[in-house]
Order: C-alpha cells, then sequence, then structure tokens
C-alpha cells in the first residue's frame, strides 16, 4: 500500500506549511478533514479540490458537495473518490479552497511516496508543522466575545499617548549620562 505524503502550504505565505501522510486509497475527504485539522480550522464551510499542474492551474475539480454553481464539468466528490485515482505525476499538486466567502486557499503538493507503512501511525496524520496558522476567524472570534467586550470597554486601540513620558512632574527631562544628571554608576549597571 502507497503512503503519499503531502506539503499543505497557506497560499499567503509559503513558509507556513503543514506535511500530511495518507494512504492512496483513503479519500479527498480524509484529506479535507486532515487539512483543517492541522491549521485548526471548523468544518462548517464549503471546500472543494482542484487538479492542479506545475503553474497551479485549476483542472478538475474534486468538491465536498455539488453546490448550485456553473461547472465546466460535474465535479467529482471527496467521499467518492480516492486520493491514488487523482495522481496524475510524481509531483502531483492540488490546490485547496475552503470557505469560499473569505476564499482560504492552500497549496497541495506530492513530496514524497513511500510503500511501507509505519504501524505507529494512525493515517491520515499529521507528520509536520511549520509556521503560525493562520486565524480563521480574526483575534475576536479567537478569543471569543469576552475580549470584545473588554476592547469596547477600555477601548485598548487608543494605548499610544497615554502613560509614560520623558518628563518628570515637574517638566524636567529626565535621563541618564545627560546634563544634572547622575552618570557614577552608571557602568555597574551595565
Amino acid at each position: 500500500m502507497a503512503i503519499l505524503k503531502f506539503r499543505i502550504y497557506f497560499e499567503e505565505d509559503e513558509s507556513v506549511y503543514r506535511d500530511v501522510v495518507i494512504r492512496h486509497t483513503q479519500t479527498f475527504r480524509d484529506l479535507h478533514d486532515t487539512i483543517l485539522k492541522a491549521y485548526e480550522f471548523d468544518n462548517k464551510h464549503k471546500a472543494t479540490f482542484f487538479r492542479s499542474n506545475d503553474q497551479w492551474l485549476r483542472g478538475r475539480e474534486i468538491s465536498l458537495e455539488v453546490y448550485d454553481k456553473e461547472y465546466k464539468a460535474p465535479p467529482l466528490l471527496m467521499a467518492d473518490t480516492t486520493i491514488g485515482s487523482e495522481i496524475r505525476d510524481p509531483n502531483q499538486r492540488f490546490i485547496y479552497t475552503y470557505d469560499f466567502n473569505k476564499n482560504w486557499n492552500f497549496l497541495v503538493e506530492l513530496i514524497n511516496v513511500s510503500k511501507e507503512e509505519n504501524p505507529k501511525i494512525t493515517y491520515p496524520s499529521v507528520a509536520r508543522t511549520e509556521g503560525i496558522a493562520p486565524s480563521q476567524y480574526g483575534t475576536k472570534g479567537l478569543l471569543g466575545p469576552k475580549f470584545a467586550d473588554i476592547e469596547e470597554k477600555y477601548d485598548l486601540t487608543q494605548v499610544a499617548g497615554d502613560g509614560f513620558s520623558e518628563k518628570d512632574e515637574e517638566g524636567e527631562d529626565v535621563g541618564f549620562g545627560e546634563e544634572g544628571g547622575s552618570t557614577e554608576g552608571d557602568e555597574e549597571l551595565l
């Protein structure tokens, strides 16, 4: 049984990626679920894969379901399509799009094929994680509604200009090594 290793890049930052290992007999639905788990996204939105080439052009669509949109050709369904059936070359590429409103795009590239299965791994599995994943819903979605309440109550966007200044209470400049300031013992502090 072939084990395929895919590198899934976040399209906007190629230093952010996840390596996923999966059996060639598993489906695109399995790969879809693993990508969402690897990037800590929920499973509430539409998604599709496109078979691709070396120039990242979109080809045949492999969709989570048939959506109400115009297709050039009827899409394959993720749950019914094995990954091995769509591998056309040793460097096969796919484009994965999640949440059609936000258009989260990921570049999926086959980077290794192995004939030996690791008995310690449950497939599919995330083999490597690089970079910090983007936040699916932004800061407020990540930290929850309580943070939004605090942000509004204390107006955290207006912090600049409040707090510290370079003058003491009488309006005199304060600092080390300036005229009138003490320089004795400064070397000991360094």
